[in-house]
């Protein structure tokens, strides 16, 4: 009878998030075209449309050449970086919870954020604002090199001990950036500098578009694949092993291509916090705790709150920009409470 029970439940269930898959897909697209309308020049809806679809090669825009620059050169790029860098970091959370079994885990666990800083400060401060992506992204790969290095010395690469070895290398490379900082940033490379330490997409433009959109196709897509081997680790890495799971080699790949995930995403946009946190945790409360259904589903919503997050620190507070990682703080930290206290009353 159970069987019968489950058999029942399984359709319902994998419809329930392929039209969750649906809702949210339409959800982002909309985002998008609404999120470009949205700043002190006012373009329309059907206006943002034609002008995408005339650079696309469908017709011409009805935009004059400036309002059709403010769609093409400045808005819609940043937008669709927005989109691209939730969408990674919320998978890069998803799987940093499950491969460590840590849920308050996120993307910069191992130090990555504080190794992409690093990199972007040394730049910043030499005044080579072009090389910044590079030496973020060398910036994150290098601190995970450490992490993974220090964490495997004496013993197999433990959760426990990659965590402990990545808040190690987070604070040594925290405290290089400051000395970095205190030691040679003089008049506006501070503001330069705090501003992608906060994180930001102000600068964002089609070239950041690439690297996120790639990073995502090439890195994201295949880890949301690997969702099954992920549900394993719940259990433990013994229970993984007897399902037949190579445990070592599985978070060895599954660390790696998170790294690289992120720090992609964190040489367009700086350090944006609470996405890879929270966004995992509010699709685990709906839909469970099954990868293959959880990463896709927060790659979605992380795109679709990065969006409307940025959005607002580019307008609420016109002609001042905030950094967006302040938004996503503000947001993300009461939103982490209430998750907790939910997670708590369901225990």
């Amino acid at each position: 009878m159970t069987t019968v029970i489950e058999r029942r439940r399984t359709p319902v269930r994998r419809s329930g998030v392929a039209i969750g898959a649906v809702v949210l897909s339409v959800a982002l697209v909309l985002s998008i075209v609404m999120a470009v309308t949205i700043g002190p020049a006012s373009i329309r809806f059907t206006d943002v449309w034609s002008s995408i679809a005339s650079h696309l090669g469908f017709g011409q825009s009805p935009l004059s050449v400036l309002r059709d620059g403010i769609v093409w050169q400045l808005r819609l790029p940043r937008v669709l970086t927005a989109g691209a860098v939730g969408a990674g970091l919320a998978i890069a959370g998803a799987v940093m919870q499950a491969i460590t079994r840590n849920s308050l885990a996120d993307p910069y666990l191992l130090g990555l954020s504080s190794g992409a800083s690093l990199g972007a400060v040394a730049v910043l401060v030499l005044g080579a604002t072009v090389l910044l992506p590079v030496a973020a992204f060398v910036g994150a790969l290098a601190a995970l090199a450490a992490t993974l290095v220090i964490a495997g010395i004496g013993s197999s690469l433990a959760p426990s001990r990659t965590i402990l070895a990545g808040i190690a290398v987070s604070s040594l490379a925290a405290a290089l950036t400051s000395f970095v900082i205190f030691w040679t940033a003089t008049g506006d490379s501070y503001r330069e500098i705090i501003t992608w330490l906060l994180g930001s997409l102000a600068g964002a433009r089609w070239p950041a578009v690439a690297i996120a959109v790639t990073a995502i196709i090439v890195v994201g897509v295949p880890l949301m694949v690997g969702g099954r081997m992920l549900d394993a680790f719940a259990f433990g890495d013994t229970s993984a092993a007897s399902l037949g799971v190579n445990v070592v080699r599985t978070r060895w790949i599954m660390l790696i291509g998170t790294a690289l995930l992120t720090g992609a995403m964190v040489s367009v946009s700086g350090s944006i916090g609470f996405v890879g946190l929270i966004l995992p945790h509010a699709v685990r409360l709906i839909v469970g705790a099954r990868h293959r259904a959880l990463l896709p589903l927060s790659a979605l919503s992380g795109a679709i709150f990065l969006i409307w997050c940025d959005t607002a620190a580019r307008t609420v507070f016109d002609p001042r920009e905030l950094p967006v990682g302040i938004v996503t703080a503000m947001i993300g930290a009461p939103v982490f409470v209430l998750l907790l206290i939910r997670s708590r009353r369901a225990l």
